[in-house]
């Protein structure tokens, strides 16, 4: 995978450093991942639209702050592993899988998002899951934990794995 942008995308100084929309997303992501919340939020706009697609829409930096802030909870981590992600100008496709660690429960499940990049800052983020491949990616997280045999584990290579597994 290249952070390439697409010639039409415009790269942007963000503290100093010359930053792509895919640089954006991608960056975005891995501080979430870091337990970077700050970090994170600095690369959304005040006006940001995020939308898990089936659940309601979170309008403003504020109300994202406030739901991603259920992340920064003692034995609760986030991962992410990125299948692929591409570009076209301003718009980023995104492929991955997504983990959400509680204890010892490891629930693992493919996302589909996508992400619009204004002046460095993210003004839509739009997920989507398939809430069957959830239901599973939770009863497998939750047998896991009681036989690590079964635990989910990181993909080895994002590229080529399916999504989720």
């Amino acid at each position: 995978m290249s952070d390439a942008a697409a010639p039409d995308a415009q790269a942007v100084q963000t503290n100093g450093a010359a930053s792509t929309p895919i640089q954006v997303a991608r960056r975005f992501l891995d501080r979430l991942a870091a337990n970077d919340l700050d970090g994170a939020i600095d690369l959304v706009a005040d006006d940001i639209v995020y939308t898990n697609v089936s659940l309601p829409s979170v309008k403003g930096r504020d109300n994202v702050r406030r739901v991603l802030g259920g992340l920064d909870r003692p034995n609760l981590g986030f991962e992410v592993y990125f299948h692929s992600i591409s570009a076209e100008g301003a718009a980023v496709l995104t492929e991955r899988t997504d983990v959400i660690q509680l204890g010892r429960v490891r629930v693992q499940f493919w996302v589909w998002g996508r992400f619009d990049v204004a002046d460095g800052h993210i003004t839509l983020w739009r997920d989507s899951f398939d809430w069957s491949d959830m239901a599973r990616a939770t009863l497998r997280g939750l047998l896991g934990a009681v036989i690590p045999s079964l635990r989910p584990k990181p993909p080895t290579d994002p590229t080529t794995q399916s999504p989720g597994r």
